[in-house]
């Protein structure tokens, strides 16, 4: 067995090609992200996630999967819940918290369980940015509200729901896309904020959950930290911010190699990323020319890295299940009608 490799992969379809499993277990990835296109039943999910696992030989290699519910939710109906956007339960935070943290608790875990049963063990869950009145609509609903103290303490609470459920979270888009004036996915942001602004507002959700297992960075820019370089190529911003300010100490990956903010080829989006301070990369599309191009970019993934990652791992490996029926009966009584 090779290395592990510092990347996240996608694949294509609902299993994979023989092409695909060969380079999978050729490469070993830390672990591998699912899409719509590789979700069609709960049946055939559990399959692919046997079949990503056997290619790294590994039980419980990180798969993740991007469910927070309403607008971005890979897994929908007819074989899985349409859960609620994050504004439903900011919404109702700000008439009643007790009953918001309940409602999103229930939601959180129903989703959490959802995952577990696929094989799938990591969720793109909670959305902590601070989104402003001015800023593009691609974060917009996502978000537990614009106040950094509600966010915060909503986005715990859906962190919690998850552990207990066997499912690690992924805090996003650290140090925070809510200032963004452009969706990421098409183009590079640039935030001009002066840095204390930033401090008190954008960054401080997610100092308030620094102790979280995994993050995903930002394709932005800030103008008053590094003028050049977005957060996710930005060793400034990964080491005198996240690492630093906000003095989060998990497993750092970057946002999509994939989206149209950054430049340079694959290769050199996938050392810059490494260069800057994150632990491993993503890449989405399961385009195999792509992947290639990453594989010969990535290094292995680093010693203090494995021991993180299989610290955080071990933090799954016990977990509780809530009682579906009537925790569907209590968020529906918890829900504005």
């Amino acid at each position: 067995m090779t290395q592990t490799r510092a990347v996240i992969f996608g694949c294509g379809g609902l299993e994979l090609t023989p092409q695909e499993a060969e380079f999978f277990a050729e490469t070993n990835p830390v672990g591998f992200i699912l899409f719509a296109r590789n979700c069609e039943t709960p049946d055939q999910v559990r399959h692919l996630t046997s079949q990503l696992r056997d290619c790294v030989k590994s039980t419980n290699a990180p798969i993740l999967i991007d469910q927070e519910g309403g607008r971005v939710a890979r897994l929908r109906p007819p074989h899985w819940r349409n859960a609620p956007a994050a504004q439903v339960f900011a919404e109702m935070a700000s008439r009643n918290m007790e009953q918001a943290l309940e409602a999103l608790t229930l939601n959180v875990r129903l989703i959490g369980q959802e995952l577990r049963e696929l094989g799938i063990n990591v969720d793109c869950l909670p959305v902590l940015d601070i989104p402003q009145s001015d800023a593009d609509l691609v974060i917009g609903d996502r978000a537990y509200g614009t106040e950094p103290g509600q966010v915060a303490a909503l986005g715990r609470a859906a962190c919690d729901a998850l552990l207990k459920e066997g499912v690690l979270p992924v805090i996003k888009h650290i140090p925070g896309h809510g200032r963004a004036t452009v969706d990421s996915h098409e183009a590079l942001p640039r935030v001009d904020a002066e840095w204390s602004k930033l401090s008190a507002t954008d960054f401080a959700s997610f100092k308030a959950l620094a102790d979280m297992p995994f993050a995903m960075t930002a394709h932005v820019i800030y103008q008053a930290i590094d003028a050049d370089r977005p957060a996710t190529t930005s060793p400034r911003v990964v080491q005198e911010i996240i690492r630093g300010e906000i003095g989060f100490d998990g497993l750092l990956m970057p946002d999509d190699l994939s989206m149209q903010a950054l430049a340079g080829s694959f290769a050199e989006r996938t050392v810059a990323a490494l260069d800057a301070g994150c632990d491993f990369v993503l890449h989405c599309s399961g385009d195999m020319t792509e992947m290639q191009e990453i594989t010969g970019a990535a290094s292995a993934l680093s010693t203090a890295a494995q021991e993180k990652m299989q610290n955080t791992l071990s933090l799954i490996e016990h977990y509780e299940t809530v009682d579906k029926v009537s925790a569907l009966q209590r968020l529906d009584e918890l829900l504005p009608k």
